[in-house]
């Protein structure tokens, strides 16, 4: 009985491997995609793409016009927030239908007597919530300010004041709270599972439209050997180049610190590109032209993108979907990567990701493959 994979099985899909490399790298448009998606794109996503608060415009209503008042506009200093703009009552609601300031502080007539006096006067916040990220942490950061403000008012400066509980807080893996770390890493991520779908469902739509198809249907070569060439060809170049942009891009250029081991997170990302080329040539199966093809895989790569846990926490999505991405490539490969990547962890902590990613190619492939045989077949 003849093994599934032999010596001549291995050299094929190796020869293979090399057909589908010349047909990739003769393709210079193609190669330039790859080259940005991995280089300049990061850097832009990663260096512009920022949650924190930065330069947010700010005005001040100062009913007050006290000292404490005074004190509290002045704290609002960049690069948190531009110079505060003192405005009137009136103006609050034209500047935020206009867009012209993120935040309005409103300072009450009388609030540093009563908060000599021991009462528990308000200040009034105006965000402008339609850019959420930005209007939460920054509504924190100047409630946060004011009461800094108010604390060392009271306390003659010190900005000491008895607290009944002593919070300390330490933040692990990201200490300064830098977007550019979790994006940078995550934006490799969602490019190693964006060209996996691409590349490979486009080379076989290519072979379809050069009429290149039935030369292999010819040779004495079976689909898997086909299919599992196209997914070495493909995910290697893929596969190298997130390991130059994770060096060259996030640790050098951004200065993003890698913390585990790049062999296990390579290890990780071999299982990973295995599932999602199966899965793109699993699309392509179903599309005829290049534009459908297109059309076929944005959906799918929109949903893994969003709902895989790289952009937003998975925890907050509702129980069933949580449970249905646990079954997606995507989601799997994040956690792995955050786990080693930032944390520092080892097989003994990523394994359970790992044998999921290996479950998941494993099925992916075989629904593939039997895709894969019907659909050569029935090229024209």
């Amino acid at each position: 009985m003849r093994p599934p994979i032999d010596f001549a099985t291995i050299k094929r899909i190796r020869l293979l491997s090399v057909k589908e490399l010349r047909s990739l790298f003769a393709d210079p448009v193609l190669i330039a995609f790859i080259v940005y998606v991995f280089s300049l794109a990061v850097w832009q996503i990663a260096s512009g793409a920022k949650l924190e608060v930065e330069s947010a415009r700010v005005a001040v209503v100062d009913e007050d016009r006290s000292e404490l008042s005074r004190r509290i506009a002045g704290a609002l200093l960049p690069p948190l927030f531009r110079s505060a703009e003192p405005i009137s009552v009136q103006e609050i609601d034209p500047g935020m239908n206009r867009g012209r300031y993120v935040f309005v502080i409103e300072i009450p007539p009388k609030f540093e007597s009563d908060l000599l006096s021991g009462k528990k006067p308000s200040i009034q916040i105006n965000v402008d919530a339609t850019a959420m990220a930005l209007a939460g942490n920054g509504a924190v950061d100047i409630q946060k300010i004011v009461l800094q403000e108010a604390s060392s008012f009271l306390t003659g400066g010190s900005g000491v004041a008895e607290q009944p509980v002593n919070l300390v807080v330490r933040e692990k893996f990201n200490p300064d709270l830098h977007t550019v770390w979790f994006t940078s890493v995550m934006q490799v991520i969602n490019n190693i599972a964006i060209l996996s779908i691409i590349l490979t469902g486009a080379a076989l739509i290519r072979e379809r439209e050069h009429g290149t198809i039935e030369h292999l249907l010819v040779m004495p070569v079976t689909p898997m050997e086909i299919m599992l060439a196209k997914i070495v060809a493909n995910g290697a170049v893929i596969v190298a180049a997130s390991i130059l942009s994770l060096q060259i891009v996030v640790r050098g250029a951004l200065g993003v610190p890698i913390a585990g081991s790049m062999p296990l997170f390579i290890t990780g990302a071999i299982l990973f590109m295995v599932s999602v080329t199966a899965l793109g040539l699993l699309l392509a199966t179903y599309a005829r032209t290049m534009p459908q093809f297109g059309l076929l895989a944005m959906p799918v790569i929109i949903i893994l993108y969003l709902l895989s846990g790289a952009t937003t926490p998975l925890e907050t999505m509702p129980g069933w979907l949580q449970t249905f991405m646990q079954f997606t490539p995507n989601t799997q490969f994040v956690a792995f990567a955050q786990a080693v990547l930032y944390r520092g962890a080892g097989v003994d902590l990523v394994w359970p990701q790992m044998l999921a990613m290996a479950a998941i190619g494993i099925a992916t492939i075989l629904l593939c493959r039997a895709r894969f045989a019907r659909a050569i077949s029935a090229s024209p």
